[in-house]
């Protein structure tokens, strides 16, 4: 199973960026092999549906779960479609959130917490 959390650096040390279609990376947990590693949310550049190709690009890199702050409408709907769960309203560093989720501390949502473009 691969858990993605919405950061705003590259390692388990940063802090989450609560945005999921317009934050800078992504890191990436394996928890299979253990491996970790780091994407760079290159959704965010989008002019517009920054959340559909940042949920798509997470698609593309096999992720099951993701790990962020907010999540939009048009998000939601593709990660869904996506078949990823999405956890949202949650703050702390990444390796912490990721310690939450292992144990069950998180809640799964059942719909986007903002509306179109995090108004």
């Amino acid at each position: 199973m691969r858990v993605a959390v919405s950061a705003s650096g590259q390692t388990q040390l940063d802090e989450l960026n609560p945005r999921l279609g317009r934050c800078e990376y992504f890191v990436i947990v394996d928890d299979v092999s253990g491996e970790t590693w780091a994407i760079e949310n290159t959704g965010r550049l989008s002019t517009g549906a920054a959340g559909i190709a940042t949920a798509t690009l997470l698609h593309n890199h096999q992720v099951d779960v993701v790990i962020t702050g907010n999540v939009g409408p048009n998000a939601f709907t593709a990660l869904e479609a996506a078949e990823i769960k999405v956890y949202t309203g949650t703050k702390g560093k990444v390796q912490d959130l990721l310690e939450q989720y292992r144990n069950g501390n998180l809640s799964k949502a059942s719909g986007p917490n903002v509306g179109p473009h995090g108004s």
